[in-house]
């Protein structure tokens, strides 16, 4: 799967988790061959739980069903925060491919939804024991329309 290919189908999910009432994020989960494993989505509003981001939810899931995520890629539609670099980082998952950095989502976010740590997951990921291939932002633009109107 191209990385593109895989942002937008995160972008889809996000689409879909705004249609839901919830804040428009999604992610992923590819496997070694290509293949969509498990999708989420954000489910903080609809399920009143402040850790329910759509990258929590993916590595909840997939760390239950297949273990070792080393094999895996984590496709979401915006950069990680740090709670959800830090689930990923103790899932073992192997990369993340982001749209919209975080810089950026705090801008376009403005004053709307929970504040935000300036962390990036790079900078997260670089005070652990093991690495993370990280890749993005991509499609930032694509990305960014999913706040636009919020």
């Amino acid at each position: 799967m191209q990385d593109e290919d895989g942002l937008r189908l995160a972008f889809a999910v996000a689409r879909r988790a705004r249609g839901k009432g919830n804040p428009p994020f999604g992610a992923l989960l590819v496997d070694g061959n290509g293949a969509v494993v498990l999708e989420a989505e954000n489910t903080a509003t609809t399920e009143r739980d402040c850790t329910g981001h759509a990258e929590t939810n993916l590595i909840r899931q997939a760390s239950r069903r297949f273990g070792d995520l080393s094999a895996y890629t984590m496709y979401t539609s915006a950069e990680p925060c740090c709670m959800c670099t830090g689930a990923a980082f103790w899932g073992g998952l192997g990369r993340i491919v982001f749209g919209i950095s975080a810089k950026r989502l705090a801008a376009a976010r403005g004053d709307v939804g929970p504040p935000m740590l300036d962390l990036s997951c790079r900078d997260v990921i670089a005070r652990g024991q093991r690495a993370i291939a990280v890749t993005g932002p991509l499609l930032e633009d694509e990305a960014a329309a999913l706040f636009a109107g919020r």
